[in-house]
Protein backbone atom coordinates (compact mmCIF):
# COMPACT_ATOMS: atom_id res chain seq x y z
CA UNK A 1 0.00 0.00 0.00
CA UNK A 2 1.64 3.45 -1.16
CA UNK A 3 1.80 6.61 1.25
CA UNK A 4 0.07 9.41 -0.43
CA UNK A 5 3.61 11.70 0.11
CA UNK A 6 4.78 8.72 -2.24
CA UNK A 7 2.42 9.70 -5.17
CA UNK A 8 3.74 12.20 -7.83
CA UNK A 9 1.78 14.32 -10.13
CA UNK A 10 0.88 11.65 -12.21
CA UNK A 11 -0.20 9.39 -9.65
CA UNK A 12 -2.10 11.90 -7.92
CA UNK A 13 -4.86 12.83 -11.08
CA UNK A 14 -5.14 9.60 -11.71
CA UNK A 15 -6.49 8.73 -8.09
CA UNK A 16 -8.66 11.56 -8.32
CA UNK A 17 -10.47 10.29 -11.26
CA UNK A 18 -10.50 7.16 -9.96
CA UNK A 19 -12.37 8.90 -7.27
CA UNK A 20 -13.99 10.88 -8.82
CA UNK A 21 -15.08 7.79 -10.81
CA UNK A 22 -16.07 6.13 -7.58
CA UNK A 23 -18.16 8.61 -6.60
CA UNK A 24 -20.24 8.94 -9.00
CA UNK A 25 -21.12 5.44 -9.36
CA UNK A 26 -22.18 5.93 -5.58
CA UNK A 27 -24.25 8.50 -6.29
CA UNK A 28 -26.17 7.03 -9.46
CA UNK A 29 -26.65 3.82 -6.79
CA UNK A 30 -28.21 5.91 -4.10
CA UNK A 31 -30.52 7.77 -7.18
CA UNK A 32 -31.42 4.40 -7.98
CA UNK A 33 -32.39 3.38 -4.71
CA UNK A 34 -34.01 6.33 -3.50
CA UNK A 35 -35.80 6.74 -7.07
CA UNK A 36 -39.31 5.35 -6.09
CA UNK A 37 -40.30 6.59 -2.44
CA UNK A 38 -37.84 9.51 -2.96
CA UNK A 39 -37.77 10.98 -6.13
CA UNK A 40 -36.58 14.78 -4.97
CA UNK A 41 -33.63 12.98 -3.45
CA UNK A 42 -33.27 10.66 -6.03
CA UNK A 43 -32.93 13.74 -8.56
CA UNK A 44 -30.20 15.88 -6.11
CA UNK A 45 -28.14 12.87 -6.26
CA UNK A 46 -28.09 12.44 -9.67
CA UNK A 47 -26.95 16.27 -10.21
CA UNK A 48 -24.84 15.19 -7.65
CA UNK A 49 -23.30 12.52 -10.35
CA UNK A 50 -23.20 14.68 -13.04
CA UNK A 51 -20.89 17.10 -11.38
CA UNK A 52 -18.89 14.37 -10.30
CA UNK A 53 -18.29 13.18 -13.99
CA UNK A 54 -17.82 16.87 -14.98
CA UNK A 55 -14.86 16.32 -12.73
CA UNK A 56 -13.25 13.37 -13.80
CA UNK A 57 -13.39 14.90 -17.44
CA UNK A 58 -11.36 18.34 -16.68
CA UNK A 59 -9.38 15.78 -14.69
CA UNK A 60 -8.94 13.35 -17.36
CA UNK A 61 -8.45 16.53 -20.19
CA UNK A 62 -5.54 17.67 -18.32
CA UNK A 63 -3.90 14.32 -17.52
CA UNK A 64 -3.56 13.64 -21.28
CA UNK A 65 -2.61 17.01 -21.95
CA UNK A 66 0.32 16.52 -19.31
CA UNK A 67 1.08 12.65 -19.53
CA UNK A 68 -0.94 11.28 -22.21
CA UNK A 69 -3.15 8.57 -22.52
CA UNK A 70 -1.37 6.00 -20.77
CA UNK A 71 -2.91 5.53 -17.11
CA UNK A 72 -1.74 4.03 -13.84
CA UNK A 73 -4.47 2.12 -12.06
CA UNK A 74 -4.03 3.65 -8.70
CA UNK A 75 -7.53 3.47 -6.64
CA UNK A 76 -7.99 4.60 -2.97
CA UNK A 77 -8.00 1.10 -1.75
CA UNK A 78 -4.16 1.13 -2.76
CA UNK A 79 -3.35 4.36 -0.89
CA UNK A 80 -3.09 5.03 2.81
CA UNK A 81 -5.66 7.31 4.42
CA UNK A 82 -8.48 6.29 2.97
CA UNK A 83 -11.41 5.25 4.80
CA UNK A 84 -12.71 1.39 3.93
CA UNK A 85 -16.36 2.25 2.58
CA UNK A 86 -19.05 -0.29 2.69
CA UNK A 87 -21.95 -0.67 0.29
CA UNK A 88 -24.82 0.29 2.33
CA UNK A 89 -26.73 1.28 -0.69
CA UNK A 90 -26.76 -2.42 -1.54
CA UNK A 91 -28.55 -3.22 1.90
CA UNK A 92 -31.85 -3.58 2.87
CA UNK A 93 -31.38 -0.75 5.33
CA UNK A 94 -30.16 1.84 3.27
CA UNK A 95 -32.47 5.25 3.85
CA UNK A 96 -31.88 8.72 2.67
CA UNK A 97 -30.24 9.69 6.31
CA UNK A 98 -27.28 6.91 5.69
CA UNK A 99 -27.42 8.10 1.82
CA UNK A 100 -26.80 11.85 3.22
CA UNK A 101 -23.93 10.87 6.10
CA UNK A 102 -22.12 8.75 3.20
CA UNK A 103 -21.99 11.38 0.82
CA UNK A 104 -20.99 14.02 3.40
CA UNK A 105 -18.25 11.69 4.32
CA UNK A 106 -17.44 11.10 0.71
CA UNK A 107 -17.13 14.94 -0.08
CA UNK A 108 -15.07 15.76 3.22
CA UNK A 109 -12.59 13.15 2.29
CA UNK A 110 -12.13 13.91 -1.19
CA UNK A 111 -12.15 17.38 -0.77
CA UNK A 112 -8.83 17.00 2.43
CA UNK A 113 -7.68 14.83 -0.95
CA UNK A 114 -7.46 17.70 -3.23
CA UNK A 115 -6.32 20.29 -0.93
CA UNK A 116 -3.47 18.12 -0.01
CA UNK A 117 -2.83 17.24 -3.74
CA UNK A 118 -2.68 20.88 -4.58
CA UNK A 119 -0.46 21.66 -1.96
CA UNK A 120 2.24 19.29 -3.20
CA UNK A 121 2.22 19.80 -6.94
CA UNK A 122 4.31 22.50 -8.21
CA UNK A 123 2.85 22.59 -11.79
CA UNK A 124 0.71 25.78 -11.97
CA UNK A 125 -2.41 23.92 -14.18
CA UNK A 126 -2.81 21.21 -11.84
CA UNK A 127 -2.56 22.93 -9.00
CA UNK A 128 -5.25 25.40 -10.17
CA UNK A 129 -7.57 22.38 -11.18
CA UNK A 130 -7.09 20.61 -8.06
CA UNK A 131 -7.93 23.83 -5.97
CA UNK A 132 -11.02 24.80 -7.91
CA UNK A 133 -12.23 20.97 -7.48
CA UNK A 134 -11.42 21.17 -3.74
CA UNK A 135 -13.75 23.83 -3.61
CA UNK A 136 -16.59 22.80 -5.32
CA UNK A 137 -16.38 19.09 -3.29
CA UNK A 138 -16.63 21.32 -0.05
CA UNK A 139 -19.67 23.02 -1.91
CA UNK A 140 -20.93 19.60 -2.44
CA UNK A 141 -20.51 18.73 1.61
CA UNK A 142 -23.07 21.61 2.25
CA UNK A 143 -25.42 19.98 -0.33
CA UNK A 144 -24.91 16.85 1.18
CA UNK A 145 -25.54 18.49 4.64
CA UNK A 146 -28.82 20.01 3.28
CA UNK A 147 -30.26 16.55 2.40
CA UNK A 148 -30.87 16.19 6.29
CA UNK A 149 -30.59 19.06 7.88
CA UNK A 150 -33.47 21.36 8.46
CA UNK A 151 -33.11 25.54 8.74
CA UNK A 152 -33.20 25.02 12.11
CA UNK A 153 -30.88 22.88 12.85
CA UNK A 154 -26.89 23.86 14.11
CA UNK A 155 -24.13 23.04 11.44
CA UNK A 156 -21.80 23.16 14.19
CA UNK A 157 -23.46 20.57 16.37
CA UNK A 158 -23.86 18.41 13.17
CA UNK A 159 -20.02 18.58 12.55
CA UNK A 160 -18.98 17.78 16.49
CA UNK A 161 -21.25 15.13 15.97
CA UNK A 162 -19.80 13.50 13.07
CA UNK A 163 -15.98 14.10 14.64
CA UNK A 164 -17.41 12.45 17.65
CA UNK A 165 -18.93 9.54 15.57
CA UNK A 166 -15.86 9.15 13.29
CA UNK A 167 -12.85 9.43 16.19
CA UNK A 168 -14.80 8.36 18.66
CA UNK A 169 -17.79 5.76 18.31
CA UNK A 170 -16.79 4.01 14.85
CA UNK A 171 -12.68 2.84 16.54
CA UNK A 172 -14.64 1.75 20.25
CA UNK A 173 -17.71 -0.15 18.26
CA UNK A 174 -14.63 -1.78 16.45
CA UNK A 175 -12.75 -2.64 19.31
CA UNK A 176 -15.84 -3.68 21.83
CA UNK A 177 -17.14 -5.88 19.03
CA UNK A 178 -13.70 -7.66 18.24
CA UNK A 179 -13.22 -7.97 22.11
CA UNK A 180 -16.39 -9.15 23.16
CA UNK A 181 -16.62 -11.60 20.00
CA UNK A 182 -13.46 -12.84 19.67
CA UNK A 183 -12.15 -13.82 22.91
CA UNK A 184 -15.29 -15.86 23.25
CA UNK A 185 -13.69 -18.87 21.87
CA UNK A 186 -10.22 -19.56 23.78
CA UNK A 187 -12.15 -18.38 27.06
CA UNK A 188 -14.88 -20.93 26.82
CA UNK A 189 -12.80 -23.54 25.18
CA UNK A 190 -10.39 -22.87 28.21
CA UNK A 191 -13.30 -23.33 30.92
CA UNK A 192 -14.46 -26.14 29.23
CA UNK A 193 -11.06 -28.25 28.88
CA UNK A 194 -9.70 -27.48 32.42
CA UNK A 195 -12.62 -27.10 34.61
CA UNK A 196 -10.65 -24.88 36.58
CA UNK A 197 -11.52 -20.83 37.39
CA UNK A 198 -8.05 -19.14 37.79
CA UNK A 199 -6.40 -20.74 34.69
CA UNK A 200 -9.57 -19.57 32.49
CA UNK A 201 -8.94 -15.71 33.73
CA UNK A 202 -5.41 -16.41 32.82
CA UNK A 203 -6.35 -17.34 29.23
CA UNK A 204 -9.53 -14.34 28.96
CA UNK A 205 -6.73 -12.27 30.03
CA UNK A 206 -4.00 -13.04 27.80
CA UNK A 207 -6.40 -12.80 24.93
CA UNK A 208 -7.85 -9.75 26.13
CA UNK A 209 -4.71 -7.86 26.28
CA UNK A 210 -3.43 -9.61 23.24
CA UNK A 211 -6.49 -8.52 20.96
CA UNK A 212 -6.28 -4.90 22.51
CA UNK A 213 -2.81 -4.10 21.97
CA UNK A 214 -3.39 -5.67 17.82
CA UNK A 215 -6.37 -4.24 17.62
CA UNK A 216 -4.78 -1.01 18.61
CA UNK A 217 -1.89 -0.70 16.37
CA UNK A 218 -4.11 -2.14 13.73
CA UNK A 219 -6.48 1.05 14.27
CA UNK A 220 -3.47 3.32 14.41
CA UNK A 221 -1.46 1.86 11.35
CA UNK A 222 -4.81 1.91 9.07
CA UNK A 223 -5.28 5.80 8.94
CA UNK A 224 -3.39 8.90 9.64
CA UNK A 225 -6.28 11.27 9.87
CA UNK A 226 -5.40 13.11 7.21
CA UNK A 227 -7.41 12.62 4.57
CA UNK A 228 -10.72 11.45 6.21
CA UNK A 229 -10.85 13.67 9.51
CA UNK A 230 -10.99 10.69 11.72
CA UNK A 231 -8.21 11.89 14.23
CA UNK A 232 -4.98 11.41 15.41
CA UNK A 233 -4.00 7.50 14.78
CA UNK A 234 -2.55 7.00 18.28
CA UNK A 235 -5.71 8.19 19.76
CA UNK A 236 -8.15 6.21 17.75
CA UNK A 237 -5.76 3.32 18.36
CA UNK A 238 -6.03 4.22 22.09
CA UNK A 239 -9.73 3.99 21.78
CA UNK A 240 -9.97 1.02 19.76
CA UNK A 241 -7.74 -0.67 21.71
CA UNK A 242 -9.07 0.21 25.49
CA UNK A 243 -12.92 -1.07 24.23
CA UNK A 244 -10.87 -4.41 22.55
CA UNK A 245 -9.42 -4.87 26.04
CA UNK A 246 -12.79 -4.05 27.92
CA UNK A 247 -14.53 -6.27 25.78
CA UNK A 248 -12.91 -9.29 26.42
CA UNK A 249 -12.60 -8.55 30.36
CA UNK A 250 -16.20 -8.53 31.24
CA UNK A 251 -16.84 -12.11 30.80
CA UNK A 252 -13.26 -12.66 31.92
CA UNK A 253 -14.00 -11.41 35.62
CA UNK A 254 -16.78 -13.79 36.47
CA UNK A 255 -13.93 -16.71 36.77
CA UNK A 256 -12.32 -15.17 39.69
CA UNK A 257 -15.28 -17.23 41.20
CA UNK A 258 -13.57 -19.92 42.14
CA UNK A 259 -16.57 -22.18 41.23
CA UNK A 260 -16.57 -22.86 37.92
CA UNK A 261 -20.28 -23.65 37.36
CA UNK A 262 -20.99 -20.10 38.77
CA UNK A 263 -18.46 -18.31 37.17
CA UNK A 264 -19.45 -19.91 33.28
CA UNK A 265 -23.29 -18.91 34.28
CA UNK A 266 -21.65 -15.34 34.96
CA UNK A 267 -19.75 -14.86 32.19
CA UNK A 268 -22.51 -16.13 29.60
CA UNK A 269 -25.10 -13.31 31.18
CA UNK A 270 -22.30 -11.06 30.84
CA UNK A 271 -21.82 -12.08 27.52
CA UNK A 272 -25.74 -11.68 26.55
CA UNK A 273 -25.74 -7.81 28.20
CA UNK A 274 -22.46 -7.25 25.85
CA UNK A 275 -23.78 -8.38 22.83
CA UNK A 276 -26.92 -6.14 23.45
CA UNK A 277 -24.84 -3.20 23.91
CA UNK A 278 -23.14 -3.54 21.11
CA UNK A 279 -26.26 -3.88 19.27
CA UNK A 280 -27.61 -0.93 20.53
CA UNK A 281 -24.77 1.42 19.83
CA UNK A 282 -25.02 0.15 15.84
CA UNK A 283 -28.76 1.01 16.02
CA UNK A 284 -28.23 4.12 17.77
CA UNK A 285 -25.11 5.97 15.92
CA UNK A 286 -24.99 3.66 12.67
CA UNK A 287 -28.29 3.83 12.25
CA UNK A 288 -28.59 0.16 12.10
CA UNK A 289 -32.36 -0.98 12.60
CA UNK A 290 -33.05 -2.81 15.91
CA UNK A 291 -33.38 -6.23 14.06
CA UNK A 292 -30.66 -5.99 11.76
CA UNK A 293 -28.40 -4.86 14.62
CA UNK A 294 -29.29 -7.93 17.09
CA UNK A 295 -29.38 -10.29 14.17
CA UNK A 296 -25.58 -9.77 13.09
CA UNK A 297 -24.08 -9.22 16.47
CA UNK A 298 -25.41 -12.50 17.77
CA UNK A 299 -25.16 -14.94 14.80
CA UNK A 300 -21.44 -13.66 15.16
CA UNK A 301 -20.87 -14.22 18.93
CA UNK A 302 -22.88 -17.25 18.50
CA UNK A 303 -20.98 -18.67 16.19
CA UNK A 304 -17.69 -17.98 17.90
CA UNK A 305 -19.24 -19.13 20.99
CA UNK A 306 -20.07 -22.88 20.29
CA UNK A 307 -16.77 -22.81 18.51
CA UNK A 308 -15.22 -22.52 21.80
CA UNK A 309 -17.56 -24.94 23.21
CA UNK A 310 -16.82 -27.74 20.60
CA UNK A 311 -12.76 -27.31 21.06
CA UNK A 312 -13.45 -27.34 25.07
CA UNK A 313 -15.61 -30.40 24.91
CA UNK A 314 -13.49 -32.04 22.58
Amino acid sequence: MRTFDSLDAREILALAIALEEEDGRIYESFADALHASYPELAASYEELRKEEDGHRHRLLELYQARFGTSMPLIRRQDVKGFVSRKPIWLTRAFSPKAAAREAESMEIETCRFYERAAQRTSDAAIRQLLGDLAEEERRHEHTAQGLTLSPSEETDAKARKRLFLLQVVQPGLAGLMDGSVSTLAPLFAAALATHQSWQTFLVGLAASTGAGISMGFAEALSDDGSLTGRGHPWARGGICGLMTTLGGLGHTLPYLIPHIKTANTIAVAVVLIELSIISWIRHRYMDTPWSTALLQVFIGGLLVFFTGVLIGSS
